[in-house]
């Protein structure tokens, strides 16, 4: 929840009318991005092992580091904290959404969509850019980089940085969901809240892809870690 209101409220604020920060741009968003998902594995970090993200838990299962009963919990949880994240954000931002005019304006600080339409490239971007961020997790993790004077033992700071760095170096074509739950709860939610007219669809014939390319993209990271370590 704190994630995606963190995160979707920095999508707002740099795009809906009359915020102060509007226009403040791409640079902002990934930042606040990195932030948001700092605070989420501060918060969920000691009772779960930060599970934020459907993809990372099937993937974690898929490698026998997770139970694979406790996956449903997970990703249920995942997806209603994204859910409740941007319902708070409506509500944050709703004279703002009033003012807004644009539809996919409004969209866009719900859930991704590609710059430039391409099924099988925007299927490829979302699992480039998962397996990266699943890669480097595996990576921080390892006896080099947990070492005191080590990266890793700064907990969630390496995985701030990774995610700005995934978002201003492959954030550009898709907006870089990297996470189902973090695409998937805010569309449920764009789906079903109130706006003022005008109010597109939710883009359901895209939702599919920052489902399954995640997804595709943490076990094809587990299987290269596996396969090198």
């Amino acid at each position: 929840m704190v994630l995606i209101l963190l995160g979707d409220g920095v999508c707002a604020c740099c795009s809906l009318e009359k915020s102060k920060g509007k226009g403040a741009g791409w640079v902002v968003i990934t930042i606040a991005w990195g932030f948001a998902v700092m605070c989420g594995v501060f918060i969920a970090g000691p009772y779960s092992g930060a599970h934020l993200n459907p993809a990372l838990s099937i993937a974690l299962a898929a490698a026998g580091s997770l139970a694979w009963s406790a996956v449903p919990g997970y990703v249920i949880a995942q997806i209603l904290g994204a859910f409740c994240g941007a319902a708070l954000n409506w509500l944050f931002y709703k004279d703002h959404y009033d003012a807004t005019e644009d539809p996919d304006t409004k969209l866009s600080t719900f859930c991704t969509m590609p710059a430039i339409p391409n099924i099988w490239r925007n299927l490829l971007c979302e699992v480039i850019g998962t397996w990266l961020l699943v890669f480097c997790i595996l990576m921080f993790s390892t006896e080099g980089n947990t070492a005191t004077v080590g990266l890793g033992s700064l907990g969630a700071v390496p995985v701030t940085f990774l995610i700005m760095a995934i978002g201003m170096s492959l954030g550009g074509t898709t907006g870089y969901a990297i996470n189902p739950a973090r695409d998937l709860g805010p569309r449920i939610a764009h789906s079903l809240l109130p706006f003022k007219s005008p109010k597109r669809d939710s883009g359901w014939s895209y939702g599919w892809i920052p489902v399954v390319g995640p997804v595709a993209g943490a076990l094809f990271a587990v299987l290269c870690f596996n396969l090198i370590f």
